[in-house]
């Protein structure tokens, strides 16, 4: 998916318009994360992420801009509604998935 493709589906997902200056830094944050999931141990960018985790990140934009002024909540309950965040940032849950890709480097082979 594009840069624009997936603002689009975020947008979509979100679904008001008053976010739309936002979702930008949000998707950066998500591809970071992810980026971060997939290439532990060695430095890597967006371009190098597979097509099949483009929505999965697109989700975890959307996750973020949701949790948007309550970043760290673990517990809320006002007028029987409660809220409470897996963890202060993304939950592990979101990267169900997507799993790291490890490897011994060529030099040492």
């Amino acid at each position: 998916m594009t840069d624009a493709e997936m603002t689009a589906m975020v947008e979509a997902m979100v679904d008001d318009e008053r976010y739309a200056t936002v979702i930008p830094a949000y998707l950066e944050l998500a591809k970071g994360a992810v980026v971060a999931r997939l290439y532990p141990y060695r430095e890597a960018d967006w371009s190098d992420v597979p097509q099949r985790f483009h929505a999965r990140t697109c989700e975890i934009a959307v996750y973020l801009l949701n949790k948007r002024g309550a970043e760290g909540e673990t517990q809320h309950t006002e007028s029987g509604v409660s809220r409470t965040y897996e963890s202060a940032s993304i939950p592990p849950s979101m990267f169900v998935g997507i799993t790291p890709f490890v490897g011994v480097p060529a030099e040492v082979l």
